[in-house]
C-alpha cells in the first residue's frame, strides 16, 4: 500500500503533524496513491451475514450487531481497492460482532480493481490501466461519499448514536475528510494511499480535537 510517513506523530487525543521543515510549503504525498503492492493479497474463506441496500445511488453493504450485543453506535467502512469481496465482508461482520451497526458503500461501483488483476503478477487483461482506473474511481468516491455520508447519518443517526468510521488503502482519505467535518467521532485507518499533509492539518485546526488511529505495516 501506500507508504506511512514517519512525519505521523500520535497523540493520545489527537494527531499531530510534523512538517519538514518550515519553508516546504508542498502538499506533495506522505502516503501514495494505491500501488502495485496493493494487488498482492490472500482472499480469505468465510460466509457473509449482511444484506444490500442502495443509498444516494451507491450500493452498500449493511451488517447488523446481533441484539445481545448492539452499542447503539455506527460504523462506516471505506474499502481498499478490492472493493467488495470476502475479505472485506468478514470484516465489516467482526466489527457489527463487537456490536456496531455496519455500513460500507461500493465506491468503485461493481467494478472492484480484482475483476481486473488476480495479483501484482496478473497481466492476463494487457488493456487494463491502473493508473486510469484510480482516477476514475477517486473521481467518482470524492463526489459521492459525503452525499452517501450524509444521508447514513440523517437515517440512522438520532439521540445518543455515535458514528466511527474505518479505511482501508484507498478508503484512508474519507476518514481523515469526516473527522475534519465532524461527521464521525473517531475515525481509523489502516496501510493508507493517497494521504497528503492537508488532510491532518485539517483535523488539527478542529475543535475539541478528534481521535485517529494510524497502522501501516
Amino acid at each position: 500500500m501506500g507508504q506511512a510517513s514517519s512525519l505521523f506523530k500520535k497523540s493520545r487525543r489527537k494527531v499531530v503533524v510534523e512538517r519538514k521543515s518550515t519553508t516546504d510549503t508542498s502538499d506533495s504525498y506522505l502516503a501514495k496513491p494505491s500501488g502495485p503492492c496493493c494487488l498482492k493479497g490472500t482472499i480469505h474463506k468465510g460466509e457473509a451475514r449482511g444484506r444490500w441496500e442502495t443509498i444516494t445511488g451507491v450500493e452498500t453493504y449493511i451488517s447488523e450487531p446481533p441484539q445481545d450485543k448492539a452499542n447503539g453506535h455506527v460504523l462506516l467502512y471505506f474499502p481498499d481497492v478490492w472493493g467488495m469481496f470476502p475479505n472485506g465482508f468478514l470484516v465489516m461482520d467482526a466489527f457489527a460482532d463487537a456490536g456496531y451497526l455496519v455500513l460500507g458503500l461500493d465506491y468503485f461501483c461493481g467494478d472492484p480493481v480484482w475483476k481486473h488483476r488476480k495479483n501484482r503478477h496478473d497481466n492476463s487483461n494487457p488493456d487494463f490501466d491502473y493508473e486510469a482506473w484510480k482516477v476514475k474511481h477517486t473521481t467518482f468516491a470524492d463526489k459521492a461519499v459525503p452525499n452517501w455520508v450524509k444521508v447514513v447519518k440523517e437515517r440512522y443517526g438520532g439521540g445518543n448514536t455515535k458514528f466511527a468510521c474505518v479505511g482501508y488503502c484507498f478508503g484512508a482519505p474519507y476518514v481523515c475528510d469526516e473527522l475534519a467535518k465532524d461527521t464521525v467521532t473517531v475515525g481509523a485507518f489502516a496501510h493508507p494511499a493517497f494521504l497528503k499533509e492537508h488532510h491532518f492539518e485539517n483535523i488539527q485546526s478542529k475543535s475539541p480535537p478528534k481521535t485517529l488511529k494510524l497502522a501501516q505495516y
